[in-house]
């Protein structure tokens, strides 16, 4: 079945555009004074990837307001309104790490909306795959709590809308994030229909994350971590992605295929101690769009997650678009 797919995926691959989403209300969030995940992050990137002439040669996708019966397929719909009642009253800290103010409730529903909207652009096979440019991240939210700067869990709840509005059947969410994806983890955990990967720095914060944690009953391996010491670089990572996560994932062989994409294990990034730089992140995403071009016609979303230098941000993310995108218009780019 495994053969069948990757012949009939190279028979019906086409050349389309990757998809962009992004919306200037992103930058409403406000996550506090002096605080990491700030709107400037997500603002010099996009000023970064316009500058490069990225942005143009891209389909700009527009993020949507969910319906909340999605959201409340990951997260206690009592959670839900707590977030928008303290949103509506000025705004309140969710968590240590984790503030809204009174846009903040709004412009989760439209991070998630946008990965949804990405999903699909996606399945309808208007764009081949699509890099979300939202705010705030998500991979930390779990299912009744905020946490590490994280309201409401993007991939999560567009990985249940793919199946759910869809009907995709097997999913792939590969978290690169220097930090553990643990409410992401935790939504799956019993799920066998998700398989969740993630490479991140250990011990580290949130404290999860390590190899013993695989899941439990049906969904029992299909919960993969792959914790990795402090030092580790681009060496460690791309070993780890070409000889562990492409064999694991290949197997499995996914029908649709999430990053969640957080650029903070650069080695300039200053919340975490892994050595990555732009050749490493490059290379995890040839490994990841690899894996969607044999498994799954292509259909890959990338979310941004965390990344908190803008100068490793933009330049990382943008080594991640130029392997997204058509070789030919990456090459064009490169030579301009």
């Amino acid at each position: 079945m495994h053969e069948g797919r990757k012949k009939e995926n190279k028979k019906n691959n086409k050349s389309l555009p990757t998809g962009f989403i992004y919306h200037p209300d992103y930058l409403k969030h406000n996550s506090g004074l002096n605080h990491p995940e700030n709107k400037e992050r997500l603002l010099s990137l996009v000023e970064y990837l316009e500058n490069k002439g990225l942005l143009s040669e891209m389909k700009r996708v527009e993020p949507y307001l969910p319906s909340i019966e999605w959201l409340e397929m990951v997260h206690d719909p009592h959670y839900v309104r707590m977030v928008e009642k303290f949103c509506q009253k000025g705004g309140a800290m969710l968590d240590p790490d984790t503030s809204v103010g009174p846009e903040s409730y709004r412009i989760a529903l439209l991070a998630i909306g946008g990965v949804m909207a990405a999903v699909d652009v996606v399945m309808d096979k208007k764009i081949k795959n699509a890099f979300c440019a939202v705010r705030p991240p998500g991979h930390h939210a779990e299912k009744d709590r905020a946490m590490g700067f994280c309201i409401f869990n993007n991939v999560a709840v567009a990985c249940k809308y793919a199946q759910k509005k869809h009907g995709i059947q097997k999913v792939l969410i590969i978290d690169w994030d220097v930090h553990h994806g643990n409410g992401t983890q935790n939504a799956f955990w019993t799920d066998p229909s998700v398989l969740y990967f993630s490479i991140h720095q250990f011990p580290f914060y949130p404290g999860t994350g390590s190899e013993n944690e695989i899941g439990e009953g049906e969904g029992e391996g299909f919960t993969f971590n792959l914790p990795m010491f402090a030092g580790s670089g681009d060496v460690e990572y791309i070993e780890a992605f070409e000889s562990i996560l492409y064999p694991l994932a290949s197997k499995f062989c996914p029908d649709f295929i999430f990053i969640s994409a957080g650029f903070d294990a650069h080695q300039d990034d200053p919340l975490a101690e892994i050595n990555l730089s732009e050749a490493g992140y490059k290379r995890m995403t040839e490994v990841a769009t690899r894996l969607a071009a044999e498994c799954c016609d292509n259909r890959l979303v990338s979310v941004l997650e965390g990344g908190y230098n803008s100068k490793s941000l933009a330049s990382s993310v943008e080594e991640h678009l130029l392997v997204l995108m058509n070789p030919k218009i990456r090459e064009e780019i490169k030579s301009s």
